[in-house]
């Protein structure tokens, strides 16, 4: 099972780094031979630096006191027992689970107790031991040690799966597993030989081109391979939509470090949050002692920070984490003539960083945050157009005395309206207009001044939606609380989705939160709510969620919505349980191979330092993508566990979904948090690739990870492996075609009509090349998840011939690759040559018609949309009344959404079809299986880019 090349390969790197050690210490000869245990201990961590010392530690003396025990029983030679198990580590390490921390050790207490005692009587032994010899490791000793902790069984297996049974990596096996599992594109060798040079640990591995099983323990450990695309690391989004496109990264009453009712205040807060990537903090301003302005929550304990103290820190971080612009919500409740220090300090210490110019006449949206880089935009109460005078009246905000009342409400029994998050049908305003506050609110007099520096976030009381669609302007911005905004959510999903196209809406927790707990911001997130407020000082799943989220576009603080929240006329409800329109379904397939140096619980001491540990894997999202599963639990193995189980979760939408990995470690009562990681799911690299685990509080654990792998395909066979082709049962069952809605206004419908053939067409079209592929799949004996890359290097070893020549090959002189037999087939080969002749045909297809299939259906949607504007009025003429006007507006929404849909996926189908025929191109060969040209991938292969392109996938962020 060794192979001798990769042995010595570790071996000599192993002895040239003891070797130099060797002379580090000073032991260039004489009696006392080896390297001190500390040195020892610290070149084993320099590898595996989340083992622990005391566990190496115990390794070598156990070494130790099998060989005095052997040296006691007459047996001679200090380096014999060491050197018999060398030859076998690997394996023995592999088949016994190696990392287990509380493996039995190889000597038992009884004899531990009997080395003790022999330790303290006379003679050479004991002598020696005194010297120093028990202080000391020898070469074979530490290679022993060595094998037994820094060799991942797991990876193992995996560099032999992929390296041919040989135990290294040589630049072709590299190249194929980076192109077949990484998902790399355009991998040379010269990609491979600088990968080897970087990881390599030895010399030798090096100068020959090897990657030997610690240089692949190495790249697989490094940040090549986080699960995080580092795209993602830096602003990586179209930044020029409106601001009323992005979600923003808010925070809640900045300025409390604890509870909303009796915790202090301090600067501290705004600056977390702020060096967090937090676009929108809070400020609630009140009257002060010496005419000095202060900040604090209103009618509860928490104490004071004067104002011009939080303008200070918010001044010199305010663009620390990011350019993009800053919103700052400020309630003032200040007398005019503090209102007059208030505005003092924003003019002097933000000065020319306050935007001031108001949205030009006619300009229906916001400017985007590309064109308010650098800026702070004030968010407030506004005086009405034409106030002439110095002052003027305005309705006072105060979330304080709204929680205040709430407590009181909820001491007298009263409070039971605040707790509902979710109402049942009815579908009217009533029930929302409930929630917003009964009594006619205070005001206030208001500075002109003060209110002329608002001009983009004017804050506006929420009525209702018709009321908000029919009066409220671009540059007016409405806050919900928590329990209005679940209610809008659950009576008028289509509603709020809608409401937030062209407004910024702010939700604020609910002010029964007084332990600043945190709303689920998903909740409101698929609503298209830009800013959700959270307690930043609180953690937990809620700020896991939120942070793990904003740090998908290089944690600037803005992410672009989803396309169908954006897009003026589309259709998407934020409760939906099914496939969303013109999205189509994706499955995500986790493999939890192994867990690494997970710690103990915090704050756990029952178990002593035994960890049970299991896995989670959580899907957030839409409610239809919503779920979770879980591994296995691993018995008292925190150093390696090996979970080996793979799950597989159905997406709807894969723009708003997020995977979130929990470890738990097993208890009788209430499992313990270990550790978790959460990613949104368009951050996914897909591969093998390790997890950096994160504390309760946000902070990596250092050396703890999990090792997974993650692929994403198009759905296949209602969320299951693909197992049949296309049979005659499945003709039988028919095809799920996208249907379009009958709107009730003829000259509308007739129009939609139309697009009926064609989007059968379209779906054919995708879905036989989609099927061919899965059959073709099937039949390569390969995963579900595999592509045809994958499929392709697997016939490799199946269609060789008793001569040692391949029975079919490749003709790629052509744009789609044909497979020619060489002679008689088997059955089985000859089904692979029929099935893949069909996929040919079926991607054929796609390439030739598609073209002109997508711009009938964009001819279509351009048509239909001439009706957009004036629908309402044409409804009307048609008769119909009330709530039938309101579905027929639905309706035209969900046709165009339909429309759009299959024309991006056709032409998404076209992209697929292009990556399939390169992959197929590029293993043909790698395997030597190209007509004409046997040994070709010998030689520097050409890059994928010389095969001609014709379509494109859209970006994020087109419209």
């Amino acid at each position: 099972m060794m192979a001798s090349s990769e042995d010595s390969l570790r071996l000599a790197w192993l002895a040239e780094t003891f070797s130099s050690m060797v002379v580090s210490d000073g032991q260039g000869g004489g009696e006392v031979v080896g390297i001190s245990l500390r040195s020892a201990v610290g070149l084993i961590r320099s590898v595996n630096p989340g083992v622990r010392s005391e566990k190496v530690e115990h390794r070598f003396k156990e070494l130790h006191r099998v060989k005095e025990r052997m040296n006691g029983a007459g047996t001679s030679g200090v380096g014999t027992v060491a050197e018999a198990k060398v030859g076998s580590s690997v394996v023995a390490v592999i088949g016994s689970g190696a990392g287990d921390e509380d493996r039995a050790p190889a000597v038992t207490e009884a004899e531990e107790r009997d080395g003790g005692e022999s330790g303290s009587g006379t003679g050479a032994n004991a002598d020696n031991r005194k010297g120093g010899i028990e202080d000391r490791v020898t070469k074979e000793e530490f290679i022993e040690v060595f094998h037994d902790l820094c060799t991942r069984p797991e990876i193992y297996f995996l560099l032999v799966q992929f390296s041919s049974n040989k135990e290294y990596l040589d630049t072709k096996d590299l190249m194929r597993f980076l192109e077949v599992e990484q998902g790399m594109a355009q991998v040379t060798e010269d990609t491979s030989l600088e990968l080897i040079q970087s990881h390599e640990p030895s010399e030798e591995g090096r100068r020959q081109g090897c990657l030997s099983l610690d240089g692949f323990t190495r790249y697989l450990t490094s940040l090549e391979c986080h699960l995080f695309d580092p795209e993602h690391s830096q602003v990586c989004q179209d930044m020029s939509q409106p601001l009323s496109h992005y979600y923003i990264n808010s925070s809640h009453n900045t300025y409390l470090i604890e509870d909303q009712f009796k915790g202090p205040a301090d600067i501290t807060g705004y600056i977390r949050a702020l060096k967090m990537g937090c676009r929108c903090v809070e400020v609630d301003v009140w009257d002060g002692p010496s005419d000095e302005p202060v900040v604090y929550t209103s009618h509860t304990l928490t104490s004071p920070v004067k104002f011009h103290c939080v303008l200070d820190v918010i001044g010199r971080f305010a663009f620390e984490a990011s350019e993009f612009p800053l919103i700052l919500c400020v309630e003032n409740h200040c007398s005019p003539f503090q209102q007059r220090v208030m505005l003092q300090h924003l003019r002097r210490i933000l000065g020319e960083k306050l935007y001031t110019k108001p949205l030009r006449e006619g300009e229906v949206y916001l400017p985007s945050p590309n064109a308010l880089r650098g800026k702070i935009l004030l968010k407030g109460q506004k005086l009405e157009e034409g106030c002439g005078g110095a002052e003027g009246d305005v309705t006072d905000e105060d979330e304080g005395a709204e929680m205040c009342q709430r407590m009181k409400a909820g001491n007298s029994g009263e409070g039971a309206g605040e707790g509902v998050q979710k109402g049942g049908g009815g579908g009217g305003t009533s029930s929302i207009k409930s929630l917003t506050p009964p009594t006619t609110p205070k005001r206030f007099q208001l500075l002109k001044e003060l209110s002329d520096l608002v001009t983009l976030c004017k804050s506006v009381r929420f009525t209702d939606f018709q009321m908000s669609f029919s009066i409220q302007k671009p540059w007016e911005l409405c806050s919900f609380n928590e329990t209005l905004a679940l209610r809008c959510a659950s009576e008028r999903p289509g509603d709020f989705v809608n409401y937030n196209k062209r407004f910024l809406s702010r939700v604020y927790p609910s002010a029964m939160r007084i332990d600043s707990s945190n709303m689920n911001p998903q909740d409101l997130w698929k609503c298209g709510c830009q800013i959700v407020a959270l307690n930043y000082q609180t953690p937990g799943l809620m700020m896991d969620l939120n942070i793990a989220w904003f740090r998908q576009n290089g944690n600037c603080g803005y992410v672009l919505r989803p396309a169908i929240m954006r897009q003026e006329v589309s259709y998407f409800s934020a409760d939906t349980r099914d496939s969303v329109p013109g999205v189509s379904p994706q499955l995500l397939h986790v493999k939890v191979i192994s867990g690494q140096n997970l710690p103990r619980p915090r704050g756990s001491g029952a178990k002593g330092d035994v960890v049970d540990p299991y896995v989670y894997v959580e899907i957030h999202g839409i409610p239809a993508d919503c779920a979770e599963r879980r591994t296995r639990t691993v018995m008292q193995n925190g150093d390696n566990p090996i979970f080996d189980e793979s799950f597989e979760f159905q997406i709807n939408l894969p723009e708003l979904a997020m995977v979130r990995f929990v470890v738990l470690d097993d208890e009788f009562i209430g499992d313990e948090f270990i550790g978790q990681y959460t990613i949104p799911l368009e951050c996914l690299q897909p591969g093998y690739r390790h997890i950096p685990l994160q504390s309760l509080m946000g902070e990596d654990l250092p050396y703890a990870m999990l090792f997974v792998h993650v692929a994403l395909t198009n759905r296949r066979g209602g969320g299951k492996p693909y197992k049949r082709g296309l049979s005659v049962r499945k003709a039988r069952r028919g095809r799920d075609y996208a249907a379009l809605r009958d709107l009730g206004i003829k000259e509308v419908d007739e129009v939609f009509k139309m697009a009926g053939p064609q989007l059968k067409e379209a779906t054919d079209l995708r879905e036989n090349m989609q099927n061919s592929v899965a059959v073709f799949r099937e039949l390569c004996g390969v995963s579900a998840v595999a592509n045809l890359m994958q499929c392709v290097l697997a016939l490799g070893s199946r269609v060789v011939g008793a001569d040692g020549d391949p029975l079919m090959l490749f003709e790629l002189r052509e744009q789609y690759p044909s497979m020619e037999p060489q002679g008689p087939l088997p059955d089985v080969l000859r089904r692979v040559v029929s099935t893949y002749e069909t996929m040919i045909q079926a991607s054929r297809a796609v390439m030739e018609l598609s073209d002109g299939v997508y711009d009938r259906i964009l001819q279509i949607q351009t048509t239909a949309m001439k009706f957009h504007e004036t629908l309402h009025s044409i409804a009307v003429k048609e008769g119909l009344k009330d709530r039938k006007v309101t579905r027929a507006v639905e309706s035209f929404s969900w046709n165009i959404t339909i429309l759009k849909g299959q024309a991006d996926l056709l032409k998404r189908a076209m992209t697929e079809v292009q990556e399939n025929m390169k992959q197929v191109h590029y293993a043909a060969l790698t395997s030597n299986l190209s007509k004409g040209v046997t040994g070709e991938a010998t030689r520097p292969r050409r890059s994928l880019d010389t095969i001609q392109e014709r379509a494109t996938a859209p970006a994020r962020g087109s419209t």
